[in-house]
């Protein structure tokens, strides 16, 4: 089956479909129209998230779609994801009952951790960056990932959520939640793009049995040598063979490795042309978009700061940030 008809099963049995619709930068004023743009051209799977602020008018479109029989709310799978400053077991529920409000849905498909570090709970609602008096991030460091996910587990409980995961967790923190979980988790997201092909992390997933989304999947800006991912000759080379465009050919080669990807865009065209990738790499094609592969890492969950005369991520000394930590490869 095509990709941009096909789907995944979970390790729940529920499918999740392979292209989804990305919100991440979508700003307010656009998000919505991308939403429509997308749902209305077949696009069966958004992925959203409390932080990137846009729930709200996601969720207006929603209703209005459902209300016109556009689409009904069970052929559509949303994804969303709980903050860093809403990981304390008696939080975690209000942010989630938070995104549904927003959202206008009554259960969400899937409900990811957003990242493993915790941030204090500043403010009401779902979404807080609390700040000590010099700027740094303040962090809560007390609660545990098993904490947290013993009360997304409930969430399954509740109905509120069909399926639970994570986001950008490394592999020493799956291994450690596995150990402890009531609720396997159904799905990793993470940043996996032909420059950073995360191909150690993929086959640790899907050996446990959980499913990757791949997120920037078009790189988000990442340049090597001045190329950027839609810019790279090899991809663009590969595409022309195809009728495709070099962002088709990334879309299509992370679908071939078995992973969801959500391509962002709020340009109807372009919309419209990432979920268009009815076509099959050859092994050959498959062969010259790993040899892109540079490890190279282009998100770290906020920007870097200059710490001890060094560019480091923001969050680097929190103990469960997860690209830092001594020892772990992936």
């Amino acid at each position: 089956m095509a990709p941009q008809t096909g789907s995944i099963v979970l390790n729940n049995g529920d499918s999740m479909p392979i292209i989804g619709l990305g919100t991440w930068q979508a700003p307010k004023g656009e998000v919505g129209a991308a939403v429509r743009v997308a749902i209305e051209n077949g696009y069966r799977h958004v992925d959203c998230a409390a932080c990137y602020g846009n729930e709200a008018e996601i969720g207006e479109v929603f209703a209005d779609l459902f209300a016109r029989g556009v689409v009904k709310r069970e052929e559509l799978f949303v994804t969303s994801k709980l903050w860093n400053s809403e990981h304390a077991p008696k939080d975690v529920r209000p942010a989630c009952e938070k995104t549904l409000k927003d959202l206008r849905l009554d259960y969400l498909d899937l409900y990811l951790i957003h990242w493993p570090q915790n941030f204090a709970k500043e403010v009401e609602g779902n979404c807080s960056f609390p700040r000590n008096d010099d700027g740094s991030m303040r962090y809560d460091v007390e609660t545990t990932s098993a904490e947290t996910w013993s009360a997304m587990e409930a969430l399954v409980d509740a109905k509120l959520c069909k399926a639970i995961g994570l986001s950008n967790f490394n592999s020493k923190q799956i291994e450690d939640l596995l150990t402890t979980c009531r609720i396997k988790p159904a799905n990793l997201q993470v940043e996996v793009h032909p420059y950073f092909s995360q191909a150690p992390l993929v086959g640790f997933c899907h050996a446990k049995g959980i499913s990757l989304t791949a997120y920037s999947p078009l790189g988000t800006g990442a340049t090597i040598d001045g190329m950027t991912v839609v810019g790279n000759p090899v991809l663009a080379a590969i595409g022309e063979a195809h009728g495709k465009s070099a962002a088709q050919v990334a879309i299509a080669w992370l679908a071939q490795r078995g992973l969801v990807v959500i391509p962002k865009s709020v340009t109807a065209a372009r919309v419209v042309a990432n979920r268009d990738v009815d076509f099959a790499l050859t092994p050959e094609d498959m062969a010259k978009v790993d040899g892109l592969n540079k490890d190279f890492r282009n998100g770290w969950g906020g920007p870097k700061v200059n710490r001890d005369g060094a560019e480091q991520p923001r969050d680097g000394l929190h103990p469960l940030y997860p690209f830092t930590q001594p020892g772990v490869a992936f």
